[in-house]
């Protein structure tokens, strides 16, 4: 690679167009970014490159940005210029360079509001700091917030993510990306249910954002049929917590998916969830719903504000669940779901009580879709 001389400098003098000075610009850019230069002449080149930054030529400036983009030697003062100027300018700069920190991002994206390309370049850096992307995610330009969310390098918190899901939920832009990335909060899974096409739907079980065997319940029964399916076999405590507490939030932690949860099950959910609506602690919720008396279930039950006629299913399924532990063989999920909602219904048949219609629909609906009991592998 040829190096600066003294020759080019005094071409520089005499002949100082812009075509010159780009070239020039090209050049010394090159040079300092293969880090061929000694120290002086790296000094000297930055100070000619502080000149280069305020010249009135845009071709000066992008022959600089173009070379400089992914050096790290580059002077900081010189980067975060760049990173201001003109789109032609600022965009490689701004989508590669490791030398601007959060700081110069945040300040570059609220200063430019208006300049979706520069955010769109931001939003593509290898590196998004979950700072940044907020920021990026207040403005909420569409096109912006495809590039981010695409972006598997991107650092997005959940808050983020809902403020995404609430303004462009329904945006199929937006869902695709979204279901792709590497990993999805259970509360942002569970409001994408509920919101994208069956395909779409289709292609987040096969992500592993919802479990494989709850697709029947996903692709076919309400929003809260799908949400007891979520968090699958095996979640994890705070992730049991972190759903109730998002369901709660957004008045879906209803009485009837308490009952449908427990009845496919989910022990766990049914435990938060009447710990959230009691306001009582997990573990004295515990205490109360496992309590071999005849007293603690139910006044854990009512002070959660459940409904009363749903009391006898509630006391049916836990029994079923206190005398039958999954056992980890071929299909136990099943066995222990059919026999739950048959020990319920039968429960509600020999009292004679009425019970929700959409509540009988969906748990008879549950028994056609489980194997019949003589099908089932025995353990």
């Amino acid at each position: 690679m040829p190096r600066i001389t003294k020759e080019d400098l005094n071409n520089l003098i005499q002949d100082p167009s812009g075509k010159n000075r780009a070239e020039t610009a090209e050049k010394i850019s090159r040079e300092f970014s293969a880090e061929s230069l000694s120290d002086s002449e790296r000094l000297l080149a930055e100070d000619i490159f502080r000149l280069m930054v305020r010249d009135a030529e845009v071709r000066v400036r992008k022959a600089l940005a173009k070379n400089l983009k992914q050096t790290p030697l580059v002077p900081h003062d010189v980067a975060a210029t760049l990173a201001r100027d003109v789109d032609d300018v600022a965009l490689p700069i701004l989508k590669f360079s490791e030398v601007l920190n959060d700081e110069d991002l945040v300040d570059i994206i609220g200063d430019n509001a208006d300049s979706v390309e520069k955010q769109r370049a931001i939003a593509s850096r290898p590196h998004v700091s979950e700072i940044v992307s907020a920021t990026l995610v207040d403005i909420g330009h569409e096109d912006v917030m495809v590039d981010l969310i695409s972006n598997d390098g991107a650092q997005i918190s959940e808050h983020s993510l809902q403020k995404v899901v609430d303004e462009f939920g329904e945006n199929e832009r937006i869902q695709k990306p979204m279901i792709e990335r590497n990993h999805l909060p259970i509360t942002i899974a569970e409001r994408l249910v509920t919101l994208v096409s069956d395909r779409m739907r289709s292609e987040l079980i096969a992500r592993g954002h919802i479990p494989e065997g709850i697709v029947n319940a996903v692709m076919t029964q309400s929003q809260e049929s799908a949400t007891i399916g979520l968090l699958g076999d095996g979640a994890e405590e705070r992730d049991v917590e972190l759903l109730v507490e998002h369901l709660h939030t957004n008045n879906r932690l209803t009485s009837g998916l308490i009952l449908r949860a427990l009845c496919m099950g989910d022990v766990a959910f049914f435990e938060a969830a009447l710990a959230r609506r009691a306001g009582v602690s997990l573990i004295n919720t515990r205490i109360l719903i496992h309590d071999s008396g005849p007293f603690g279930l139910e006044a854990i039950y009512n002070k959660a504000d459940m409904p009363k006629h749903f009391f006898p299913g509630i006391r049916a399924a836990i029994e079923v669940a206190r005398e039958t532990d999954l056992d980890g063989g071929e299909r136990d999920r099943e066995r222990y779901s059919r026999r739950m909602i048959e020990r319920v219904l039968t429960q509600y048949g020999d009292l004679g009580v009425e019970f929700d219609s959409d509540d009988v629909d969906y748990l008879m609906g549950r028994m056609l879709q489980l194997p019949s009991e003589r099908n089932l592998p025995q353990q």
